[in-house]
Protein backbone atom coordinates (compact mmCIF):
# COMPACT_ATOMS: atom_id res chain seq x y z
CA UNK A 1 0.00 0.00 0.00
CA UNK A 2 0.93 3.32 -0.90
CA UNK A 3 1.19 6.20 1.50
CA UNK A 4 -1.78 8.51 0.77
CA UNK A 5 0.18 11.88 1.54
CA UNK A 6 2.16 10.39 -1.46
CA UNK A 7 -0.70 9.10 -3.92
CA UNK A 8 -2.24 12.68 -3.55
CA UNK A 9 1.64 14.82 -4.04
CA UNK A 10 2.12 12.53 -7.37
CA UNK A 11 -1.39 12.04 -8.53
CA UNK A 12 -0.11 11.70 -12.32
CA UNK A 13 3.06 9.69 -11.29
CA UNK A 14 0.66 7.02 -9.76
CA UNK A 15 -1.69 6.94 -13.05
CA UNK A 16 1.05 6.58 -15.08
CA UNK A 17 2.50 3.38 -12.80
CA UNK A 18 -1.07 2.08 -13.36
CA UNK A 19 -1.02 2.35 -16.94
CA UNK A 20 2.03 0.70 -17.50
CA UNK A 21 0.90 -2.05 -15.52
CA UNK A 22 -2.39 -1.79 -17.01
CA UNK A 23 -4.05 -2.28 -14.05
CA UNK A 24 -7.02 -0.21 -13.62
CA UNK A 25 -8.18 2.21 -10.60
CA UNK A 26 -10.09 5.23 -10.20
CA UNK A 27 -7.69 7.80 -8.33
CA UNK A 28 -9.72 10.88 -8.77
CA UNK A 29 -12.60 8.57 -7.26
CA UNK A 30 -9.60 8.08 -4.26
CA UNK A 31 -8.92 12.20 -3.99
CA UNK A 32 -12.50 12.98 -4.19
CA UNK A 33 -13.46 10.09 -1.26
CA UNK A 34 -10.20 10.94 1.11
CA UNK A 35 -11.38 14.74 0.40
CA UNK A 36 -14.67 13.91 2.24
CA UNK A 37 -12.81 11.23 5.23
CA UNK A 38 -10.25 14.30 6.04
CA UNK A 39 -13.36 16.64 6.43
CA UNK A 40 -15.34 14.10 8.82
CA UNK A 41 -12.05 13.59 10.73
CA UNK A 42 -11.95 17.05 10.79
CA UNK A 43 -15.53 17.70 11.95
CA UNK A 44 -15.49 14.65 14.28
CA UNK A 45 -12.42 16.23 16.17
CA UNK A 46 -14.32 19.25 16.48
CA UNK A 47 -17.28 17.68 17.97
CA UNK A 48 -15.40 15.75 20.39
CA UNK A 49 -13.32 18.50 21.90
CA UNK A 50 -16.67 20.46 22.67
CA UNK A 51 -17.68 17.50 24.13
CA UNK A 52 -14.64 17.20 27.02
CA UNK A 53 -15.23 21.23 27.05
CA UNK A 54 -18.52 21.30 27.67
CA UNK A 55 -18.56 18.38 29.94
CA UNK A 56 -15.61 20.16 32.54
CA UNK A 57 -18.32 23.00 32.11
CA UNK A 58 -21.22 20.85 33.30
CA UNK A 59 -18.96 19.63 36.45
CA UNK A 60 -17.86 22.79 37.47
CA UNK A 61 -20.40 25.02 36.83
CA UNK A 62 -23.47 25.80 40.01
CA UNK A 63 -26.05 27.29 37.81
CA UNK A 64 -28.83 24.61 36.77
CA UNK A 65 -30.31 26.88 34.02
CA UNK A 66 -26.94 26.67 32.50
CA UNK A 67 -26.41 23.05 33.12
CA UNK A 68 -29.47 22.31 31.98
CA UNK A 69 -28.69 24.34 28.54
CA UNK A 70 -25.05 22.60 28.46
CA UNK A 71 -26.95 19.29 28.84
CA UNK A 72 -29.44 20.01 25.53
CA UNK A 73 -26.07 20.97 23.68
CA UNK A 74 -24.58 17.43 25.06
CA UNK A 75 -27.59 15.43 23.66
CA UNK A 76 -27.67 17.29 20.32
CA UNK A 77 -23.61 17.23 20.22
CA UNK A 78 -23.81 13.01 21.02
CA UNK A 79 -26.60 12.73 17.97
CA UNK A 80 -24.39 15.05 15.49
CA UNK A 81 -21.23 12.99 16.56
CA UNK A 82 -22.84 9.75 15.95
CA UNK A 83 -24.40 10.48 12.82
CA UNK A 84 -20.97 11.73 11.68
CA UNK A 85 -19.02 8.49 12.94
CA UNK A 86 -21.55 6.47 10.81
CA UNK A 87 -20.81 8.24 7.82
CA UNK A 88 -16.71 7.85 8.30
CA UNK A 89 -16.94 4.45 8.70
CA UNK A 90 -18.97 4.12 5.20
CA UNK A 91 -16.70 6.58 3.64
CA UNK A 92 -13.56 4.67 5.57
CA UNK A 93 -14.88 1.50 3.89
CA UNK A 94 -14.73 2.43 0.71
CA UNK A 95 -11.52 4.35 1.22
CA UNK A 96 -9.93 1.44 1.97
CA UNK A 97 -11.59 -0.70 -1.12
CA UNK A 98 -9.94 1.78 -3.14
CA UNK A 99 -6.35 2.29 -1.81
CA UNK A 100 -5.86 -1.50 -1.98
CA UNK A 101 -6.51 -1.23 -5.59
CA UNK A 102 -3.72 1.45 -6.28
CA UNK A 103 -0.55 -0.13 -7.74
CA UNK A 104 3.29 0.29 -6.78
CA UNK A 105 4.73 2.58 -8.97
CA UNK A 106 7.30 0.17 -11.46
CA UNK A 107 10.69 1.09 -11.93
CA UNK A 108 11.24 3.27 -14.73
CA UNK A 109 13.62 0.22 -15.89
CA UNK A 110 10.85 -1.78 -16.05
CA UNK A 111 10.05 -2.25 -20.41
CA UNK A 112 6.29 -1.27 -21.55
CA UNK A 113 4.22 -4.47 -22.96
CA UNK A 114 1.11 -6.16 -21.77
CA UNK A 115 1.92 -9.79 -21.03
CA UNK A 116 4.94 -11.93 -21.01
CA UNK A 117 5.29 -12.45 -24.66
CA UNK A 118 7.10 -8.58 -24.30
CA UNK A 119 9.14 -9.30 -21.22
CA UNK A 120 12.91 -8.65 -22.17
CA UNK A 121 15.64 -11.08 -22.84
CA UNK A 122 19.13 -9.72 -20.59
CA UNK A 123 21.12 -12.86 -20.01
CA UNK A 124 21.44 -16.65 -21.16
CA UNK A 125 23.38 -19.15 -19.80
CA UNK A 126 24.24 -22.57 -21.21
CA UNK A 127 24.23 -24.23 -24.57
CA UNK A 128 21.14 -25.30 -25.73
CA UNK A 129 20.78 -29.34 -25.74
CA UNK A 130 21.51 -30.81 -28.91
CA UNK A 131 20.31 -34.45 -29.29
CA UNK A 132 22.01 -37.30 -31.67
CA UNK A 133 18.33 -39.15 -31.35
CA UNK A 134 14.79 -38.20 -31.12
CA UNK A 135 14.80 -36.42 -27.69
CA UNK A 136 11.14 -37.32 -25.60
CA UNK A 137 9.24 -35.17 -23.16
CA UNK A 138 9.39 -35.51 -19.76
CA UNK A 139 6.32 -36.93 -19.68
CA UNK A 140 7.32 -40.03 -21.59
CA UNK A 141 10.87 -40.36 -19.96
CA UNK A 142 9.16 -39.78 -15.95
CA UNK A 143 6.04 -43.01 -17.21
CA UNK A 144 8.42 -45.32 -18.69
CA UNK A 145 11.06 -45.21 -15.61
CA UNK A 146 8.39 -45.49 -13.26
CA UNK A 147 8.60 -41.86 -11.95
CA UNK A 148 5.12 -40.66 -12.37
CA UNK A 149 1.87 -41.61 -12.46
CA UNK A 150 -0.88 -39.03 -13.40
CA UNK A 151 -3.50 -41.11 -14.19
CA UNK A 152 -4.41 -42.04 -10.82
CA UNK A 153 -2.98 -38.49 -9.83
CA UNK A 154 -5.87 -37.24 -11.75
CA UNK A 155 -8.59 -40.27 -10.29
CA UNK A 156 -7.25 -39.51 -6.51
CA UNK A 157 -6.48 -35.25 -7.00
CA UNK A 158 -8.64 -34.33 -10.23
CA UNK A 159 -7.70 -32.38 -13.05
CA UNK A 160 -3.56 -31.59 -13.17
CA UNK A 161 -3.31 -34.46 -10.02
CA UNK A 162 -0.08 -36.57 -10.00
CA UNK A 163 1.79 -38.66 -8.21
CA UNK A 164 5.40 -38.54 -7.95
CA UNK A 165 6.61 -42.21 -7.16
CA UNK A 166 10.21 -44.53 -6.56
CA UNK A 167 13.59 -41.77 -8.49
CA UNK A 168 10.65 -39.22 -9.05
CA UNK A 169 10.18 -39.06 -5.37
CA UNK A 170 13.50 -39.30 -4.28
CA UNK A 171 14.63 -36.80 -6.90
CA UNK A 172 12.26 -34.20 -5.51
CA UNK A 173 13.57 -35.00 -1.96
CA UNK A 174 17.18 -34.37 -3.47
CA UNK A 175 16.76 -31.19 -4.98
CA UNK A 176 15.05 -29.77 -2.05
CA UNK A 177 18.08 -30.91 0.30
CA UNK A 178 20.99 -29.80 -2.21
CA UNK A 179 18.83 -26.39 -2.22
CA UNK A 180 18.48 -26.50 1.46
CA UNK A 181 22.41 -26.51 1.80
CA UNK A 182 22.95 -24.46 -1.31
CA UNK A 183 20.98 -21.22 0.19
CA UNK A 184 21.66 -21.74 3.56
CA UNK A 185 25.37 -21.34 2.76
CA UNK A 186 24.32 -18.08 1.40
CA UNK A 187 23.26 -16.60 4.69
CA UNK A 188 19.72 -17.33 4.78
CA UNK A 189 17.69 -18.56 7.87
CA UNK A 190 15.33 -21.73 6.83
CA UNK A 191 12.14 -21.97 7.88
CA UNK A 192 9.07 -24.32 7.27
CA UNK A 193 5.75 -21.99 7.07
CA UNK A 194 2.02 -22.44 6.85
CA UNK A 195 0.41 -22.90 3.65
CA UNK A 196 -3.03 -22.35 5.41
CA UNK A 197 -3.01 -18.60 6.36
CA UNK A 198 -5.25 -15.48 7.48
CA UNK A 199 -6.88 -13.17 4.51
CA UNK A 200 -4.95 -10.46 6.00
CA UNK A 201 -1.47 -11.58 5.04
CA UNK A 202 -2.30 -12.14 1.44
CA UNK A 203 -3.93 -8.32 1.61
CA UNK A 204 -0.66 -7.52 3.30
CA UNK A 205 1.75 -8.83 0.41
CA UNK A 206 -0.58 -7.90 -2.48
CA UNK A 207 -2.28 -10.82 -3.49
CA UNK A 208 -5.92 -10.01 -2.67
CA UNK A 209 -7.41 -8.81 -4.32
CA UNK A 210 -5.83 -8.62 -7.61
CA UNK A 211 -5.22 -12.38 -7.18
CA UNK A 212 -7.84 -13.91 -5.51
CA UNK A 213 -9.08 -16.22 -8.26
CA UNK A 214 -6.24 -18.15 -7.97
CA UNK A 215 -6.72 -18.78 -4.71
CA UNK A 216 -8.25 -21.82 -2.56
CA UNK A 217 -10.41 -20.77 0.02
CA UNK A 218 -11.04 -22.40 3.37
CA UNK A 219 -14.72 -22.98 4.72
CA UNK A 220 -13.28 -20.50 7.59
CA UNK A 221 -12.33 -17.92 5.44
CA UNK A 222 -8.65 -18.53 5.26
CA UNK A 223 -6.53 -19.19 2.04
CA UNK A 224 -3.65 -21.77 0.61
CA UNK A 225 -0.87 -20.03 0.07
CA UNK A 226 0.32 -20.17 -3.71
CA UNK A 227 4.11 -19.02 -2.22
CA UNK A 228 5.64 -19.12 1.08
CA UNK A 229 6.37 -15.55 0.75
CA UNK A 230 3.02 -14.43 2.41
CA UNK A 231 3.12 -16.27 5.54
CA UNK A 232 6.57 -15.35 5.84
CA UNK A 233 6.16 -12.02 5.45
CA UNK A 234 3.64 -12.34 8.16
CA UNK A 235 6.09 -13.84 10.64
CA UNK A 236 7.25 -9.79 11.62
CA UNK A 237 3.53 -8.27 10.55
CA UNK A 238 2.75 -5.55 13.45
CA UNK A 239 6.36 -5.91 14.73
CA UNK A 240 9.15 -3.28 15.30
CA UNK A 241 12.66 -4.77 14.21
CA UNK A 242 15.73 -3.79 15.51
CA UNK A 243 17.56 -1.92 13.00
CA UNK A 244 21.03 -4.31 13.81
CA UNK A 245 18.61 -7.02 12.53
CA UNK A 246 18.60 -5.88 9.06
CA UNK A 247 18.46 -7.23 6.27
CA UNK A 248 17.14 -10.70 7.30
CA UNK A 249 17.33 -13.53 5.29
CA UNK A 250 14.74 -15.82 5.49
CA UNK A 251 14.57 -19.07 3.18
CA UNK A 252 11.41 -20.54 3.30
CA UNK A 253 9.95 -23.74 2.65
CA UNK A 254 5.95 -24.60 2.43
CA UNK A 255 3.70 -26.85 -0.07
CA UNK A 256 1.85 -24.58 -2.35
CA UNK A 257 -1.66 -24.40 -3.88
CA UNK A 258 -2.85 -22.44 -7.29
CA UNK A 259 -5.90 -22.76 -8.90
CA UNK A 260 -4.76 -21.90 -12.11
CA UNK A 261 -7.47 -19.98 -13.06
CA UNK A 262 -6.32 -18.09 -15.87
CA UNK A 263 -4.59 -20.76 -17.29
CA UNK A 264 -7.55 -22.79 -18.71
CA UNK A 265 -6.57 -25.37 -22.03
CA UNK A 266 -2.50 -24.14 -20.89
CA UNK A 267 -0.27 -27.07 -20.33
CA UNK A 268 -2.78 -29.61 -19.80
CA UNK A 269 -0.40 -32.31 -19.40
CA UNK A 270 3.04 -33.51 -17.48
CA UNK A 271 4.55 -30.95 -14.43
CA UNK A 272 4.75 -27.82 -16.07
CA UNK A 273 1.27 -26.28 -14.83
CA UNK A 274 0.14 -28.19 -11.82
CA UNK A 275 -2.49 -26.93 -8.94
CA UNK A 276 -0.37 -28.02 -6.08
CA UNK A 277 3.44 -28.19 -5.47
CA UNK A 278 6.49 -27.41 -3.43
CA UNK A 279 8.86 -24.25 -3.08
CA UNK A 280 11.90 -23.05 -1.63
CA UNK A 281 11.49 -19.45 -1.46
CA UNK A 282 14.06 -16.31 -0.50
CA UNK A 283 12.39 -13.36 1.39
CA UNK A 284 14.70 -10.15 2.65
CA UNK A 285 13.77 -7.40 5.18
CA UNK A 286 16.03 -4.74 4.85
CA UNK A 287 16.49 -0.78 5.26
CA UNK A 288 14.46 1.71 3.38
CA UNK A 289 16.48 2.40 0.63
CA UNK A 290 16.13 2.12 -3.11
CA UNK A 291 20.03 1.71 -2.94
CA UNK A 292 19.38 -1.58 -0.72
CA UNK A 293 16.43 -2.88 -2.32
CA UNK A 294 18.36 -3.01 -5.91
CA UNK A 295 21.49 -4.48 -4.66
CA UNK A 296 19.36 -6.86 -2.83
CA UNK A 297 17.30 -7.85 -5.27
CA UNK A 298 20.28 -8.45 -7.78
CA UNK A 299 21.40 -10.72 -5.16
CA UNK A 300 18.18 -13.06 -4.76
CA UNK A 301 18.28 -13.38 -8.55
CA UNK A 302 21.93 -14.55 -9.03
CA UNK A 303 21.30 -16.81 -6.06
CA UNK A 304 18.68 -19.26 -8.10
CA UNK A 305 21.13 -18.35 -11.69
CA UNK A 306 23.65 -19.71 -9.78
CA UNK A 307 21.80 -22.69 -8.14
CA UNK A 308 20.71 -23.65 -12.01
CA UNK A 309 24.10 -23.14 -13.06
CA UNK A 310 25.37 -25.51 -10.76
CA UNK A 311 22.90 -28.39 -12.07
CA UNK A 312 24.20 -27.17 -15.48
CA UNK A 313 20.96 -26.38 -17.24
CA UNK A 314 20.79 -23.93 -20.13
CA UNK A 315 18.58 -21.12 -18.58
CA UNK A 316 17.76 -17.27 -19.40
CA UNK A 317 16.80 -14.25 -17.73
CA UNK A 318 14.20 -11.84 -18.56
CA UNK A 319 13.19 -8.93 -17.42
CA UNK A 320 9.27 -8.40 -16.78
CA UNK A 321 7.34 -5.73 -18.72
CA UNK A 322 4.95 -3.40 -17.54
CA UNK A 323 2.04 -5.51 -17.90
CA UNK A 324 3.56 -8.81 -16.15
CA UNK A 325 4.58 -7.34 -12.82
CA UNK A 326 2.16 -7.54 -9.69
CA UNK A 327 0.06 -4.96 -7.61
CA UNK A 328 3.23 -4.62 -5.68
CA UNK A 329 5.98 -5.19 -7.39
CA UNK A 330 8.52 -2.19 -8.77
CA UNK A 331 10.51 -4.28 -10.93
CA UNK A 332 10.57 -8.40 -11.59
CA UNK A 333 13.23 -10.51 -13.13
CA UNK A 334 11.81 -14.06 -14.59
CA UNK A 335 14.20 -17.33 -14.48
CA UNK A 336 13.24 -19.15 -17.34
CA UNK A 337 15.03 -22.95 -17.98
CA UNK A 338 15.00 -24.53 -21.13
CA UNK A 339 12.88 -27.18 -22.46
CA UNK A 340 14.31 -29.10 -25.41
CA UNK A 341 10.85 -31.16 -25.47
CA UNK A 342 8.88 -28.04 -26.29
CA UNK A 343 12.07 -26.24 -27.69
CA UNK A 344 11.35 -23.31 -25.57
CA UNK A 345 12.25 -21.60 -22.13
CA UNK A 346 9.89 -22.01 -19.20
CA UNK A 347 9.71 -19.92 -16.48
CA UNK A 348 11.36 -21.63 -13.37
CA UNK A 349 11.65 -18.22 -10.84
CA UNK A 350 11.09 -14.66 -9.91
CA UNK A 351 12.51 -11.99 -8.22
CA UNK A 352 10.81 -9.16 -7.21
CA UNK A 353 11.09 -6.19 -5.03
CA UNK A 354 8.12 -4.08 -3.25
CA UNK A 355 9.86 -0.49 -1.27
CA UNK A 356 7.65 -0.71 1.50
CA UNK A 357 4.23 -1.26 -0.12
CA UNK A 358 3.85 -4.98 1.64
CA UNK A 359 5.25 -3.47 5.01
CA UNK A 360 3.34 -0.72 5.25
CA UNK A 361 0.38 -2.97 4.75
CA UNK A 362 1.42 -5.68 7.43
CA UNK A 363 3.50 -2.90 9.67
CA UNK A 364 6.87 -3.86 9.72
CA UNK A 365 8.97 -1.14 10.81
CA UNK A 366 12.25 -0.39 12.52
CA UNK A 367 13.88 2.74 13.81
CA UNK A 368 16.56 4.18 11.66
CA UNK A 369 19.59 5.71 12.93
CA UNK A 370 18.46 9.03 14.06
CA UNK A 371 15.32 7.19 16.14
CA UNK A 372 12.87 7.82 13.37
CA UNK A 373 10.34 5.08 12.94
CA UNK A 374 10.31 3.66 9.08
CA UNK A 375 8.76 1.38 7.49
CA UNK A 376 11.24 -1.55 6.32
CA UNK A 377 11.55 -2.56 2.53
CA UNK A 378 10.57 -6.38 0.91
CA UNK A 379 11.79 -8.35 -1.13
CA UNK A 380 11.39 -12.25 -2.46
CA UNK A 381 13.15 -14.54 -4.99
CA UNK A 382 12.47 -18.34 -5.95
CA UNK A 383 15.04 -20.32 -4.71
CA UNK A 384 13.21 -23.48 -6.37
CA UNK A 385 10.05 -25.00 -6.77
CA UNK A 386 9.30 -28.89 -7.49
CA UNK A 387 8.11 -31.19 -9.67
CA UNK A 388 8.76 -28.00 -12.37
CA UNK A 389 12.19 -28.02 -12.03
CA UNK A 390 12.21 -31.69 -13.15
CA UNK A 391 10.79 -31.08 -16.46
CA UNK A 392 14.04 -29.63 -17.66
CA UNK A 393 16.03 -31.34 -15.38
CA UNK A 394 14.38 -34.45 -17.48
CA UNK A 395 14.89 -33.19 -20.46
CA UNK A 396 18.27 -31.93 -20.91
CA UNK A 397 19.93 -34.52 -19.13
CA UNK A 398 18.12 -37.97 -21.11
CA UNK A 399 20.09 -40.65 -22.87
CA UNK A 400 19.37 -42.21 -25.88
CA UNK A 401 18.94 -45.80 -23.78
CA UNK A 402 15.67 -44.02 -21.99
CA UNK A 403 18.47 -43.51 -18.32
CA UNK A 404 18.53 -40.03 -16.91
CA UNK A 405 22.00 -39.07 -16.29
CA UNK A 406 21.83 -37.35 -12.62
CA UNK A 407 23.47 -33.75 -12.29
CA UNK A 408 26.95 -34.31 -10.42
CA UNK A 409 25.81 -32.18 -7.30
CA UNK A 410 22.84 -34.31 -6.54
CA UNK A 411 24.60 -37.64 -6.79
CA UNK A 412 25.07 -37.46 -3.05
CA UNK A 413 21.69 -37.01 -2.01
CA UNK A 414 20.31 -39.56 -4.97
CA UNK A 415 22.92 -42.24 -3.59
CA UNK A 416 23.39 -42.59 -7.70
CA UNK A 417 24.76 -41.43 -10.74
CA UNK A 418 21.59 -42.38 -12.94
CA UNK A 419 17.93 -43.35 -13.44
CA UNK A 420 17.17 -46.26 -15.22
CA UNK A 421 14.78 -49.38 -15.78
Amino acid sequence: MLDIKFIRENVDLIKAGAKKKHIEVDIDRLIEVDDTRRSLLSDIETMRARQNEVSKIIVSTQDDQQKNTLLGEMKTLKENLQGKEKELESVNHEWQLLMVQVPNIPDVSVPEGESDADNQEIKTWGEQKQFSFEAKSHIDIMQTLGMVDFERGTKVAGFRGYFLKNDGALLSFAIWRYAQDFFVKKGMSPMVVPSLVRRVNFLGTGYIPQGEEDLYQTQDGDFLAGTAEVATMGYHMGDVVDIGELPIKFLSFSPCFRREAGSHGKDTKGLIRVHEFYKWEQVILCEASHQESVKWHEWLNRNTEEFIESLEIPYRTVLNCGGDIGLGQVKKYDVELWVPGEKTYREIASASYFHDFQTRRLNIRYRDADGKMRYAHSLNATAIPTPRILVSLIENYQQEDGSVIIPELLRPYMGKDVIQK
